[in-house]
């Protein structure tokens, strides 16, 4: 039996069902749980949320009589330098399928120590799914029907004790803090016990409705892995629909684990040449093209970090279908803001509305209009975030360019459909 084990954290911040913690106890007579803070990797919009989740993580490692460890720099290099002090002999760490993560793995497996990863970044791995022909599933709902019948692993068992060796745990960084869900394992058990009580036998009927906000609102959570997606996934067995987002999430990290460029690179090349326009980019990035539903969202995404999947959609598809502007500046801006910003599921996203990704009907266009009538019917979501329309009566509220004379105080369209 080793003597020590790290445990690796990197987007799986909790205990419960992390099964290399869990490993790692059963193997090891002591176990070392390490964050490295990596300056290469800035935490964006997402520095208070990150910091919410270390301090959680160290709180619930601390009531089983262990402690997180925290260093800064290189996370290969402040890892061996650990391994070094503690006399450690194996690391153990959820894999993952970014390009960054599998350099960092191939990395660490050069190094000589026993490095091992495991499962819990999400529902099934990401190359355990394949299709007859080729290495990945290039459209979801074959994946789907694939996904859907095989067996998920068990959920393991969280330690009761930790036992750990001496070593300097490190100061977690402080971070300016935004309004936003506050971070944690402790958090999200609280929301999900409450939104799976009250609001999940609603959600596929109304998880479109902008206004109604019937969404979980967890994905920030799944994206720093304070919940594990096969937790979820089994508590919310009797939500189809529900499962269904879980298994898009999957989907893409097969995708991105196939081709890591993903938020580079075209993933289905030869869709055209796309306008570079900074005063149009600028206008979409602000909530100020004139657009009302537009606006909305990304004056949301501005305020919380966070925005209504069907308000996703809609930008995206105005951006890259409407405006023909590159579906990376909009991908970026995500990138930047979004709590829950995760490679595989936000550019898989810009990718298949753009119709450079999975989407099997790559010319699908969303009409912001029609998309606002639809599902914000009486305007609410778009008065909530944009205060400027607060007393335009509905029926001009969602194409105000139409209105008997201008709406004083909001902006000109930079589109009228």
């Amino acid at each position: 039996m080793p003597e020590v084990i790290i445990v690796l954290f990197n987007r799986d911040l909790r205990i419960t069902d992390h099964p290399a913690l869990h490993q790692a106890c059963q193997d090891a007579r002591q176990v070392v749980p390490l964050f490295v803070i990596d300056p290469a990797i800035p935490p964006r919009g997402r520095a208070g949320f990150l910091i919410e989740c270390l301090e959680d993580l160290r709180r619930s490692l601390r009531e089983k009589g262990a402690d997180l460890v925290v260093r800064r720099g290189d996370v290969v290099e402040e890892t061996m330098r650990v391994a070094a002090e503690t006399g450690a002999t194996a690391i153990y760490a959820s894999g993952d399928v970014t390009a960054r993560a599998r350099r960092r793995e191939s990395r660490f497996a050069g190094e000589n120590i026993d490095f091992q990863t495991f499962p819990g970044v999400t529902i099934v791995p990401p190359a355990k799914l394949k299709p007859a022909t080729g290495d990945h599933y290039r459209v979801f709902t074959p994946f789907y029907r694939a996904w859907s019948e095989i067996r998920w692993r068990p959920l393991v068992e969280t330690p009761e004790t930790i036992s750990m060796p001496e070593v300097r745990p490190g100061d977690i960084p402080t971070a300016r803090r935004k309004p936003h869900l506050p971070g944690g394992e402790h958090e999200v058990r609280r929301r999900l016990d409450l939104w799976l009580r009250h609001c999940l036998g609603d959600y596929a009927a109304g998880h479109d409705d902008l206004a109604g906000d019937h969404t979980s609102r967890l994905s920030p959570y799944l994206r720093f892995g304070c919940v594990s997606p096969l937790e979820l996934a089994t508590r919310s067995g009797g939500s189809e629909e529900f499962v269904r987002q879980l298994c898009w999430r999957d989907f893409y990290a097969q995708v991105t684990f196939a081709f890591p460029r993903m938020n580079h690179d075209d993933y289905r090349p030869g869709r055209g040449e796309w306008r570079h326009d900074k005063e149009v980019e600028d206008a979409w990035r602000e909530g100020m093209t004139g657009v009302p539903i537009v606006d909305a969202g990304m004056r949301q995404l501005i305020a919380e970090g966070w925005m209504h999947n069907r308000a996703r959609l809609i930008v995206a598809s105005f951006l890259t279908k409407t405006l023909r502007i590159d579906w990376r500046v909009g991908a970026d801006h995500f990138e930047e803001l979004l709590l829950d910003g995760d490679v595989a599921n936000n550019y898989g996203n810009w990718q298949w509305v753009a119709g450079t990704g999975n989407d099997t009907r790559p010319y699908r266009m969303l009409n912001p209009v029609r998309q606002a009538k639809k599902f914000d019917q009486d305007g609410e979501y778009i008065r909530r975030y944009v205060p400027e329309l607060a007393n335009v009566p509905t029926a001009t509220l969602h194409e105000p360019w139409r209105a008997p004379s201008p709406v004083l105080g909001y902006t000109s369209p930079i589109w009228r459909g």
